[in-house]
């Protein structure tokens, strides 16, 4: 599935299941949320927290899957094209960090 096509797939989610749209503002609250619950995933998995019994069960991937949907969400009622963004943003990183991180000695060990 492409960028767009996910676009697409969550927008027609949305329209045939979802009523609307949540606002802006409460989608921006909820992928907070759910970076959140993400980085308590990854703070027991490689981080030195344990899981709680009732954690054990937590899918790192359903998590990631969570934060893109909302993602999506705000890119759709933003009016924001995420394939064409990324790609805009692989280029001015190409061009800015091209040398940086070469040149970085925390990074060569």
């Amino acid at each position: 599935m492409t960028i767009k096509e996910a676009q697409t797939t969550v927008d027609s989610w949305i329209k045939k299941y979802g009523v609307r749209y949540f606002s802006e503002l409460t989608n921006m609250a909820v992928l907070t949320e759910e970076v959140g619950e993400l980085a308590r995933i990854m703070a027991r998995t490689y981080g030195d927290q344990s899981f709680k019994n009732e954690e054990l069960s937590q899918n790192l991937g359903d998590e990631m899957a969570d934060v893109l949907w909302v993602l999506i969400c705000l890119a759709n009622q933003t009016g924001v094209d995420l394939e064409q963004a990324l790609i805009e943003n692989i280029k001015k990183k190409n061009l800015r960090d091209n040398e940086r991180h070469h040149n970085n000695p925390k990074l060569s060990k």
